[in-house]
């Protein structure tokens, strides 16, 4: 697919790309080879693909296994979908943050921004052998910082926990049309087992999210100001910031909480 056909299939089906919707459609063939390589799925895989737009990752993936289930919002693109690919695939129509995602063992993906950090947060509640997700170039930066970086984020500590998270590849803004503002990128997510001990994982997730909100105050002023802990509690790491620590840290801070909690109801 490129840019001509595109256009092309824009025309003949009136989508027109909405700029909320972060509808950016990839239209390099090469770029969707290689994703779609990227993921390893054989035939027996059941894949999941969010937002199949005009398919240029849809024909790829069809050919490769024989369970594939497409999410589309978009009215248009979803009868696009459905006319060209019948009973090849599995459609469901609505919204992917939203809807339970059905059983599935690969998730390829051009992620919308907009959309990008909710469904990365839903796929990680899923067990899966591997994701291939395209996002925007900062968005990717995201998932990988490390410590200490300007791009370390609540995103990032919950993607180490739950996964190898690695960018494959950068995407120039021209292989879209309508050509977006920024660059993309490829990333691969595997999940594997924590490389911490976290006794409770909503307390660890509650204790990041309050931490990041405020990432330049200390973090005893930030579980303080959401209520997560009493003045008195001997809690690690109260004087630091959260964007000083790793997930294991962090991880540390959520363990103390969660015992002198438990302690507390005793």
């Amino acid at each position: 697919m490129n840019r001509g056909e595109t256009g092309r299939l824009m025309a003949e089906t009136g989508v027109v790309p909405k700029k909320s919707k972060g509808q950016n459609f990839l239209i390099d063939d090469r770029v969707a080879d290689r994703q779609v390589n990227f993921s390893g799925i054989s035939k027996e895989d059941r894949v999941l693909e969010v937002g199949p737009g005009l398919g240029i990752l849809t024909s790829r993936l069809i050919e490769r296994t024989d369970h594939l289930t497409c999410i589309e919002i978009d009215e248009i693109l979803a009868g696009h979908v459905e006319s060209t690919y019948g009973d090849r695939l599995d459609l469901i129509r609505g919204d992917a943050v939203r809807i339970p995602f059905p059983p599935f063992d690969v998730f390829v993906s051009n992620l919308p921004y907009s959309v990008s950090t909710p469904i990365i947060f839903k796929l990680l509640e899923y067990d899966f052998r591997k994701a291939i997700v395209m996002v925007q170039k900062e968005f990717a930066d995201r998932m990988i910082a490390d410590v200490g970086s300007p791009d370390y984020s609540r995103l990032t500590v919950n993607l180490f926990y739950k996964a190898e998270c690695r960018l494959l590849e950068k995407v120039p803004r021209s292989r879209f049309k309508p050509q977006p503002k920024v660059d993309s990128a490829i990333v691969e997510i595997v999940p594997r087992p924590a490389p911490f001990e976290v006794l409770d994982e909503k307390t660890f997730f509650d204790v990041t999210e309050a931490t990041f909100n405020h990432r330049r105050k200390k973090i005893g002023t930030s579980l303080k100001a959401a209520k997560m802990i009493k003045d008195d509690w001997d809690v690690p790491f109260l004087d630091s910031r959260v964007e000083e620590l790793r997930p294991a840290e962090i991880a540390e801070i959520a363990n103390s909480v969660f015992v002198l909690k438990k302690e507390c109801t005793r």
